[in-house]
């Protein structure tokens, strides 16, 4: 028996998933949140599937430690890779962030033509264009990886005209193609949203998975009445971040990024796991 009370655990290769707690936080409040950043084996997207999925194994079982009654995997590359092969493996229930952005995309074009940007693992898998493709058959997806934007991310150049240049280089063709709608394909490209967006043109609807997914997780939660009932007090253990490495850097980077003052990120050791 799951108990409802119990945390949601979160988990991506290092502080993009933070947009995916960000939206659970607006969106479900009530509910309590352990995070998990794999900060020491960053980025996920140029590593194979077999490592993401090793890795992705050992942090469910340090969130399954945690006794967590939902696991939501923020990362694009690990639910490519990884997401199908460890919810067998487990009872909790478990989403990605995939599914829920490419549903999103087909309800949100006019012309079936969508756009999908992201890191190389998550576009050569072509993970967003199957899902699609099950939904709307005619859709054309068009990938594009874009791999400089996680470190420009990570380096917090969201504002920048370094940051400016890459997304001109990156988006100009997916522009000229025509698309209509922009799947933001990892969890790092929020926090440069305004940047796409301005590079994209007004007609393109951009489709924030982040967003898409807390809608899914507050759905699972109520399907399977495993809301919480509780009421978080003041000094209650509400939110509680993990990282394999880099602890301060990664709280100061939370912090721009979540206003609910984070005190502290434990360093946890995955070997262990």
């Amino acid at each position: 028996m799951i108990n409802r009370n119990a945390p949601v655990g979160v988990f991506d290769s290092g502080i993009g998933g933070l947009t995916v707690v960000r939206e659970i936080m607006r969106q479900i409040p009530n509910e309590r949140i352990v995070y998990f950043g794999d900060t020491a084996r960053l980025p996920y997207g140029s590593k194979s599937k077999e490592t993401v999925t090793r890795y992705s194994r050992q942090i469910v079982r340090f969130l399954q430690s945690q006794e967590v009654k939902a696991i939501v995997v923020a990362c694009n590359t690990a639910s490519a890779y990884a997401l199908e092969e460890i919810e067998r493996e487990t009872d909790i229930p478990m989403i990605g962030v995939v599914k829920p952005g490419a549903k999103a995309a087909v309800e949100a074009t006019s012309n079936g033509k969508v756009g999908v940007i992201g890191t190389e693992a998550t576009i050569g898998s072509s993970i967003y264009s199957r899902y699609i493709k099950e939904i709307s058959p005619e859709t054309i997806v068009i990938g594009k990886a874009c791999p400089l934007f996680v470190p420009l991310v990570e380096e917090g150049l969201w504002q920048d005209p370094v940051t400016d240049e890459i997304a001109k280089r990156y988006l100009t063709e997916l522009n000229d193609i025509g698309i209509d709608t922009l799947i933001l394909g990892c969890t790092h490209y929020p926090l440069i949203r305004s940047t796409v967006g301005r590079v994209m043109g007004e007609k393109v609807t951009l489709v924030n998975p982040a967003y898409e997914t807390a809608r899914e997780l507050k759905e699972l939660l109520n399907t399977r009445e495993l809301e919480n009932e509780e009421t978080a007090g003041l000094g209650d253990n509400r939110y509680r971040f993990y990282v394999s490495d880099g602890a301060e850097k990664f709280k100061q980077f939370a912090n721009s990024i979540i206003k609910y003052g984070i005190l502290s990120a434990k360093i946890i050791n995955m070997e262990g796991y």
